[in-house]
């Protein structure tokens, strides 16, 4: 596994350095950074906003689902009631991912004969003071998944990919998880693979603001409830790999290396900034969107920032807040996904959203252009805990939004969901009909 920092230099030799020499330029340069990303780019955009793609060549090792990796071992997926919905559960014991599961990241690929499911995903071992790290899973249908239990050692292994950082000045020496996988195409090479996540440092926030929540960053849930947990400071990082497996970082222009920086004191972003996933708008416009804590209004909000070669980026402010009182979302909304609707080319946004009690559902919002004039396509969530004796019955959130090629009107929503004792796995819900809001928990195929 190599989780390098890649210092960006001429003369390297290096896929990622060649492709990457020229972003760390100055601004008058911007014209070498455009014609780069043009290079690089498959088709109109990189379909980054869509989770699917026709192309095998953008695809992983296309032997890597053929058959299962020798590390690997099948997750079982259950289709009881009480499981409904789950597809990916905990990893075994002594597994890089046996206490702590989320932020799943999917990616469908359709070749000539196959179908090809790629999820990247955080993990935690047991054991004290563990950090998390970020792993691959493959699947042939979404549904049933190989994992690995250790490190992933070839580009056709699956398991923990990319760990902390070990650079003592570095923004994500704690933790790291994904948020967001681009994949670009090129004559010259073969596929690269961009990853955006956050890291988290052991820089403290000083937080003296009274929220009505239990603030963490990051998030953590004990066996008996949420509760109030350091807040320690996380920036928005880029890594790149020729296979998706082994990673080398991409330096931002902050010190630490974070592509940003929270905003200055009183600014809405000024304790941290998290989960920022990336929208491929056109070859010269990505938009990042994140969230972070607003201590004026004592809610989580989600923001933009936006960018002509995915290094550099310039924040436009915050888009969606909170919802009216006794809303499912009135303390905030958090850990966004966007895509843009192969029908209609609207955006949709998938958010977790944050209630009066810390509970978490999901709602959907929809905008003409991705960049302001949010709105939620309804006031109640489109996906809730579910009942009593439900695997994910006290918590739903880090939602995934797969559109299905051949389909539009078929989406999958994948969740991170949170049981009894705090257990953690991740879910997905299928929607019913032509309407993305009515989603119903997967529970087995139809014949």
């Amino acid at each position: 596994m190599t989780t390098e920092t890649l210092a960006l230099h001429p003369g390297s030799r290096s896929c990622c350095h060649s492709l990457l020499r020229y972003q760390r330029g100055p601004v008058s340069n911007s014209k070498k950074r455009l014609l780069f990303f043009v290079q690089c780019s498959t088709k109109p955009g990189i379909d980054s906003d869509n989770a699917t793609s026709k192309n095998p060549a953008i695809g992983l090792d296309s032997n890597s689902t053929s058959q299962r990796p020798a590390t690997s071992h099948p997750n079982q997926v259950l289709t009881s009631t009480c499981s409904r919905g789950l597809v990916f559960d905990l990893g075994s014991r002594n597994s890089w991912d046996s206490a702590e599961i989320g932020s799943p990241i999917i990616k469908r690929y359709i070749g000539d004969d196959e179908e090809r499911w790629y999820m990247w995903y955080h993990g935690r071992p047991d054991g004290n003071n563990t950090c998390d790290s970020i792993g691959v899973a493959v699947s042939s249908n979404g549904i049933h998944w190989a994992r690995g239990a250790a490190h992933a050692r070839s580009s056709a292994d699956v398991g923990l990919v990319m760990t902390c950082s070990r650079n003592w000045w570095a923004f994500d020496t704690e933790s790291v998880r994904p948020s967001e996988l681009i994949i670009m195409s090129s004559p010259m090479y073969s596929s690269v693979y961009w990853l955006y996540y956050t890291g988290f440092s052991s820089e403290e926030v000083d937080f003296s603001g009274l929220a009505k929540i239990p603030l963490q960053n990051p998030e953590r849930v004990d066996r008996e409830k949420h509760v109030s947990g350091k807040i320690f400071k996380s920036l928005p990082g880029l890594a790149c790999s020729q296979d998706g497996r082994h990673w080398a970082r991409i330096e931002g222009d902050h010190h630490s290396g974070a592509l940003l920086d929270v905003g200055s004191r009183g600014e809405w972003d000024s304790l941290f900034i998290a989960a920022p996933q990336v929208v491929v708008h056109s070859s010269d416009d990505l938009r990042m969107y994140y969230h972070s804590f607003d201590v004026e209004r004592g809610q989580f909000g989600v923001g933009i920032a936006r960018s002509r070669d995915g290094i550099r980026w310039v924040k436009l402010g915050k888009i969606m807040e909170g919802g009216s009182n006794g809303s499912f979302d009135e303390l905030g909304v958090m850990n966004a996904c966007v895509v843009r609707d192969q029908k209609d080319g609207r955006y949709l946004m998938a958010y977790e959203g944050v209630g009066g009690d810390n509970g978490r559902s999901i709602g959907l919002a929809v905008s003409p252009d991705g960049l302001k004039n949010w709105k939620r396509l309804q006031e109640e969530p489109v996906l809730e805990p579910s009942e009593e004796d439900g695997w994910d019955n006290r918590a739903v959130g880090s939602p995934c939004l797969v559109q299905m090629e051949g389909n539009a009107d078929e989406w999958r929503l994948y969740y991170r969901g949170i049981g009894q004792q705090g257990r953690k796995g991740i879910g997905v819900a299928v929607s019913q009909g032509t309407e993305i809001t009515r989603l119903r928990r997967w529970a087995g195929f139809h014949l």
